[in-house]
């Protein structure tokens, strides 16, 4: 694969298309409702292109002042290791660092060893003092 044909735009992919990328990078299924609303309430995302194909993406979403949250970072497979989740988080946090407001807390969680890439950016284990927790529906 010829590394200059990946690009990294602002915007999120399209529903389908956020679809396939997650459960093709192991992350978990989303319904299309649930996609259609999640995306269209993005404060921030990109999506990662080749050949003009969206083959990764990542967003922030939040309440725009106190509280962000970095997710659905994802790259497919056969298109990893070539820096491309660097270059997601490096415009995640760039547009962060630009627009978030000082004070404003930004989380996320690290599956695997994507605690590794993520330290990079300056996030940090919050236990012992704090515990992240989740729950799905349905």
């Amino acid at each position: 694969m010829n590394d200059d044909a990946y690009e990294v735009r602002p915007g999120v992919p399209s529903v389908d298309d956020y679809r396939r990328l997650r459960t093709g990078a192991g992350l978990s299924a989303k319904s299309a409702e649930a996609a259609t609303i999640g995306l269209a309430h993005t404060w921030y995302g990109v999506t990662a292109l080749y050949e003009g194909a969206a083959i990764g993406t990542g967003r922030v979403i939040g309440d725009g002042g106190c509280h962000f949250q970095i997710v659905d970072i994802c790259v497919l497979p056969e298109h990893q290791g070539r820096g491309l989740g660097r270059r997601i988080m490096e415009a995640l946090v760039g547009e962060l660092e630009r627009r978030a407001p000082a004070t404003a807390y930004v989380s996320l969680i690290a599956d695997g060893d994507a605690q590794y890439l993520y330290r990079k950016f300056g996030f940090a284990d919050t236990a012992p003092a704090s515990i992240g927790m989740a729950r799905s529906i349905g």
